[in-house]
């Protein structure tokens, strides 16, 4: 009989495991069920492994911001504590967003997106040879030799994007495809991150910085003019990969491996 008791169990064993929460199982749900627990500790051994790699200097700042991958999530810490708890998404196997940390030092408003290289090779230029007015209709101009796309609520970047300065040119960012945050799986970028709750995520930011108010920062996100500010404390983000995770309440998630990392590390683990 599925009671509502089983149907709670249902629920729970869902939203640990990276499903989308909702009461029907298909046999993707139960495949997954029947994970040996042998596998699973195999997993959970691979994933304290990369909690080693987590900087000490991460979980010792008063607030720091953490996005885990195979969960498309992003956890704002304040004072140890969770205050913003926002869905991403993240880069596709093809364009997988990489693992590391840096410190946040710049919220820039109503941005500019500068198309890179390789997206003008693989998609601009062919569109543009398609159709003479592409750059018009999609709201991009010429710059210098280089191509970007205007400021305004259709721009991929949103209304705001949030800089710690990387030689992987990864940033987090709004973006106009909101729809894309309901999917249970959600790498669909180049490689950036684009965050389901970037309004909150500023006002956060700035919310003991005397300039801003949450007024002023919704008129300098939709003032169609790119506006840069520093922060008066930088922010510590760490980009991780997790396929296993404990949670504030002790329950143990499990995450799919989207980027099929977790059996290469678990061969280095256990052959040596």
């Amino acid at each position: 009989m599925y009671d509502v008791p089983l149907k709670d169990a249902v629920l729970n064993y869902k939203t640990r495991n990276g499903f989308a929460p909702d009461a029907i199982i298909i046999p993707k749900h139960i495949a997954a069920m029947n994970i040996p627990v042998a596998t699973r500790i195999r997993t959970l051994m691979v994933n304290m492994e990369r909690c080693r790699w987590i900087p000490s200097t991460i979980t010792k700042a008063k607030e720091f911001i953490v996005i885990n991958i195979p969960s498309y999530r992003l956890t704002y810490f304040k004072n140890n504590t969770p205050a913003l708890v926002s869905n991403v998404v993240v880069g596709k196997a093809m364009n997988q967003t990489v693992i590391f940390s840096g410190m946040m030092q710049y919220i820039v408003f109503s941005p500019y997106w500068n198309v890179p290289r390789s997206i003008i090779k693989k998609e601009i230029a062919p569109a543009m040879a398609k159709n003479k007015n592409y750059l018009a209709q999609h709201n991009m101009e010429w710059n210098g030799g280089n191509i970007r796309q205007k400021p305004g609520p259709k721009n991929s970047l949103g209304l705001v994007k949030f800089l710690f300065p990387n030689s992987n040119a990864i940033y987090l960012h709004d973006t106009p495809s909101k729809s894309l945050f309901d999917e249970e799986k959600r790498a669909f970028s180049h490689g950036c991150i684009r965050v389901a709750k970037p309004v909150e995520l500023a006002n956060l930011i700035l919310k003991d910085d005397s300039n801003w108010t949450p007024e002023k920062i919704a008129a300098a996100m939709n003032s169609g003019t790119e506006s840069w500010y520093t922060l008066k404390n930088k922010i510590p983000v760490y980009i991780g990969y997790f396929t296993a995770w404990v949670d504030g309440e002790g329950a143990v998630h499990f995450y799919e491996d989207v980027y099929g990392r977790d059996e290469r590390l678990a061969l280095l683990i256990f052959e040596q």
